[in-house]
């Protein structure tokens, strides 16, 4: 009994130490964000993204709401004097929260999202919902609010089977009903003029329209008839309501126009009107577009309208009493628009002035008469797109004119706002909103720096010119001292918000720590930014022209600013998903200029581009792309690098992936410069997919090549440069049958080193390959939860080489330790942390659904946590092995600034060893700095430099008073 009792008190004490250690642990990576710290460090940018509604906010003359909605799934309303966000809406991604349409009548903004699965009603002051309503299966074709009696009571929305009104005030559905032959006609335009009838638009293309007349209050079908229309395949955008409510379209085969009256029950024919009467003419191989208004959905449209008949030209029409009648004729113009202020209605046009700037003027909509006074300039960018939409605001003045601001859109995803007379009020890169590829850049040095540098360069200058060299460099440094002082002195005079620390390109230097980069962005739509990495301000944007919209990206970095005089280097290797097809941008990362190097002509779709370590005699690193006819293509191609490819072939490898077969093929370059296949694996695709293939870092630094263990011994990790981790996912999503794989390969042999499998699981799979580890992540089905799994693989207590790790002689496979682990979150993306030695502890950096980035200690994931801690793993410092992985918010370095949507994180080494810098990147951007084993290299904010002083101070003067002391005493020893 006493036996027993002694071993329940040792396992109840067993169990006191163990969770004792492990929150002595979690004590011990714990941080915390002070309040004067936030903002020091780091910075976020918040976007919206590609505009495709915009609406301003007509209810008051000083009111400042610009309401959005986007591709990116978000409603948003900026201020429209400096371009912030008020408040933002972020819906789910994917065609799930896709916006169908935005309607804004007043302080209520209608969305119908997820192809007419909801409707929503948002307060347009906060950004409140006020209410969302279900609607019934079928795509989404059409919407529109319903009047009746000079007020907008009801909005309705038509989708391929159904026609639904729903009351404005609270969503609920008032009627719904289902439209005649919905099999055959497509049913594609709503719209109510407020005579108390809904008008349905439906066509059968190259036959026939059909026009349903539906009764507000009861949905009971008032009139229906067809009328012929072989010419006609749709209504969008060649067709539009006008005047009291007569269908207004054009036919570019026939170049003619057609008019039909909606509101009657005779079966006449369209009323066909040549363009040749009016003088007008389509331009070849365009497709002609009306543009009509109706600024009050209980009214009648006007009986004007834009009919652009090439991209750019514009005319004004008006039809009145059945007769159209030419109000203006605008040639060049490229975007037209209209605008109303109370019972004001007028036209912008915006002309092309010369090849960097655009006209815009304001028109009456009644005469097409010019107003006076309203020509605005839109200086255009040279490094941007042109204006692809135009959005006015128009006011009215004190003298009773009309005033008018413009949002301008371009093809970049750039929002531009200008005010009268032409002064650019803001400007929101929203292309940013779509980060796909990233670098960071190490700035270049200042002339003095470039000036020390060149003090040991060269040693034919003799002593006394070296001597002479070092002289004139230190008076340059006491000049460049003298005028910082200066400056410090002069901005201390002046009120702190006057002085302004602006960064541009001129004044980029490097810094002391290198903790200042150029971050160099590449976004989806093909505009290239370079963003300074303190302060978040875009330095240089470059747009590239003719880019498809799902084009690829790669950017690589062959010289950076090390090597002067010598420019950095960046090339982008754009791909065409559809044709493979690719070309190479060439450019100075730092300037953002194009480079006057020319880059080569690629004929064939390349398959792998790889990076290689040799330099040209310019020192910018070799590029070598593999198209599908396994020819390699070396940039640059001097004489000189293909002397070093012809000396280096036999030891340089790549791999190629073909997901579609399941195929992973392993590569060897000859001499010739021809490739070689030396291995393949083939996984079958009937049964699992290749989702992902990932190496490791090139600037990836191991600091210690084994970890010392609690008997003193050393276990040496198994740090293989060409290992690949190949994760597939099983193709029957069946819960029982499901699984996720996960292959370690050796690249250059084809030798699968491990094998495991996770059962019951599924994707999608996001993984980190880092030194001699993997971290993965992924969903069980059958406990349904997300768990991480870590694969760890050693060599064993005694190395094989421990100079040169090769491949091609490894007698021994390695040691590979795994344990998992329950994550209480879904993730986002996830990055390892890198630093210039590699001495710093890794952190894993995990973007989770909420917005917050983790960052999670590398020893949490350690395989080798013991379920039972001995005397050896606590000689190790090894946390107890416990399933569930916490999540501690301390543990969150953008603390409550969330990043919507992150897609990646990208993480840079600094000059200080302790310091990582992170960019998580999504809807948002998001910059800091973060610190695995805290800042053991750099005193701390609040280090006392007076105590410390004082002390230093006191120790002096203590030791000249002894010494003194002491030799009065010898003196006074000596005379005795």
């Amino acid at each position: 009994r006493w036996r027993s009792l002694r071993v329940c008190q040792c396992s109840a004490m067993a169990t006191f130490v163990t969770c004792l250690s492990f929150f002595s642990v979690l004590l011990h990576f714990s941080a915390a964000v002070f309040e004067d710290q936030v903002g020091k460090f780091d910075w976020r940018q918040q976007y919206v993204g590609k505009v495709r509604f915009a609406y301003f906010d007509t209810q008051t003359q000083a009111s400042k709401k610009l309401l959005l909605a986007t591709e990116n799934n978000v409603i948003a309303s900026l201020n429209s004097r400096n371009g912030e966000i008020f408040w933002r809406q972020v819906d789910k991604a994917g065609p799930e929260g896709h916006i169908d349409t935005l309607l804004v009548h007043g302080q209520d903004a209608i969305m119908v999202t997820g192809n007419g699965r909801l409707l929503r009603s948002w307060e347009t002051n906060i950004g409140g919902l006020n209410w969302e309503a279900v609607l019934d299966t079928g795509s989404f074709t059409s919407a529109g609010f319903v009047g009746l009696q000079d007020s907008v009571k009801y909005v309705a929305v038509l989708k391929k089977g159904a026609i639904s009104l729903h009351y404005l005030s609270n969503g609920h559905q008032k009627w719904v009903e289902n439209l005649p032959d919905s099999e055959t006609v497509q049913y594609q335009a709503v719209y109510s003029g407020g005579s108390g009838e809904v008008f349905v638009l439906g066509v059968v293309p190259q036959s026939h329209l059909v026009v349903i007349a539906y009764n507000i209050e009861d949905g009971e079908i008032m009139k229906q008839r067809s009328v012929d229309a072989p010419w006609l395949s749709g209504l969008q955008p060649v067709c539009g309501v006008v005047s009291s409510g007569i269908l207004m379209c054009v036919d570019s085969s026939t170049a003619s126009l057609y008019t039909l009256p909606l509101d009657t029950e005779d079966r006449e024919d369209m009323s066909q009107i040549l363009l040749q009467s009016l003088d007008l003419a389509v331009a070849p191989d365009f497709q002609p577009v009306i543009t009509s208004t109706q600024p009050n959905p209980a009214r009648d449209p006007l009986p004007v309208f834009f009919l652009q008949l090439s991209p750019d030209h514009h005319i004004l029409l008006q039809l009145q009493d059945g007769i159209i009648s030419s109000l203006r004729d605008f040639q060049p113009a490229s975007l037209a628009s209209f605008a109303t202020t109370g019972e004001k209605t007028v036209a912008a046009v915006m002309t092309p002035k010369n090849n960097t700037a655009c006209s815009i003027n304001l028109y009456s909509a009644d005469s097409g008469r010019r107003l006076l006074d309203t020509s605005v300039t839109f200086p255009q960018d040279p490094t941007g797109g042109p204006p692809e939409r135009l959005y006015v605001q128009a006011f009215l003045k004190k003298d009773d004119s009309v005033g008018y601001r413009v949002l301008v859109q371009t093809v970049d995803h750039a929002l531009t706002f200008i005010q009268q007379p032409g002064r650019v009020m803001w400007c929101r890169e929203e292309a940013l909103a779509e980060v796909v590829n990233m670098e960071m850049v190490d700035l270049p040095l200042t002339g003095t720096q470039a000036e020390l540098e060149g003090e040991f360069g060269k040693k034919a200058d003799g002593l006394l010119g070296m001597v002479l060299k070092r002289l004139s460099s230190q008076f340059i440094l006491l000049q460049a001292w003298l005028a910082q002082l200066w400056k410090l002195f002069y901005d201390a005079r002046k009120p702190r918000s006057l002085v302004r620390n602006e960064v541009t390109i001129e004044t980029l230097a490097r810094d002391e720590f290198n903790l200042q980069k150029m971050m160099v962005m590449v976004t989806a739509s093909g505009k290239l930014f370079g963003i300074d990495s303190r302060s978040g301000a875009v330095l240089w944007k470059h747009y590239l022209q003719n880019v498809q919209p799902n084009a690829a990206f790669k950017l690589m970095v062959q010289r950076t600013t090390a090597h002067f005089p010598h420019p950095p280097q960046c090339t982008l290797l754009i791909k065409d998903k559809e044709s493979g097809l690719s070309t190479l941008h060439v450019f100075n990362p730092i300037f953002g200029r194009k480079s006057h190097i020319t880059p080569p002509v690629l004929g064939r779709p390349i398959l792998q581009s790889l990076l290689l370590p040799l330099m040209d005699q310019d020192y910018a690193k070799v590029l070598l792309l593999i198209d599908d006819h396994y020819k390699v293509t070396a940039f640059p191609s001097t004489k000189n690098v293909l002397q070093q490819l012809q000396e280096m072939a036999s030891s340089i490898y790549f791999y190629l992936v073909d997901a579609s077969h399941g195929r992973l093929s392993g590569f060897r370059l000859r001499k010739d410069l021809s490739t070689e296949l030396i291995w393949e694996v083939v996984m079958s695709a009937e049964v699992q997919r290749i989702m992902e293939v990932k190496g490791k870092r090139a600037n990836e630094h191991v600091h210690s090549q084994g970890r010392v263990m609690g008997d003193r011994s050393v276990l040496y990790k198994y740090l293989n440069p060409n290992l690949l981790a190949v994760v597939t996912e099983s193709t029957d999503l069946h819960q029982e049958r499901s699984f996720v794989g996960i292959f370690l390969i050796d690249g250059v042999t084809g030798r699968i080193i491990h094998e495991a499998v996770q059962r019951k699981a599924r994707g999608p799979v996001h993984f980190v390959h880092s030194e001699n580890w993997v971290v993965y992540e992924y969903w069980n089905t059958k406990a349904r939860r997300n768990e991480f799994s870590v694969l760890e693989l050693f060599e064993g207590t005694e190395q094989y080489n421990s100079t040169a790790f090769s491949s091609l002689d490894r007698p021994h496979p390695p040691h590979v330790l795994q344990q998992s682990y329950i994550f209480p979150s879904p993730i986002s993306t996830m990055e390892a942390t890198l630093t210039e030695k590699g001495i710093t502890s890794r952190h894993l950096l995990v973007g989770l659904p909420s917005g917050a980035i983790l960052s999670l200690p590398k020893m949490f994931l350690d395989p080798r946590r013991p379920e039972v801690p001995s005397e050896h793993s606590r000689e190790e410092n090894l946390i107890p092995y416990a399933p569930e992985m916490p999540i501690r918010s301390e543990w969150f370095v953008n603390y409550n600034q969330s990043v919507s949507r992150v897609r990646g994180i990208y993480t840079a080494p600094s000059g200080l060893e302790s310091t990582c810098l992170v960019v998580a990147y999504g809807l948002d951007i998001y910059q800091t700095r973060v610190y695995p084993s805290k800042q053991f290299d750099v005193l701390k904010d609040d280090y006392d430099y007076v105590l410390i002083s004082s002390v230093l101070f006191g120790l002096v003067f203590a030791t000249m008073i002894t010494k003194r002391l002491a030799q009065v005493k010898l003196l006074n020893r000596a005379w005795r």
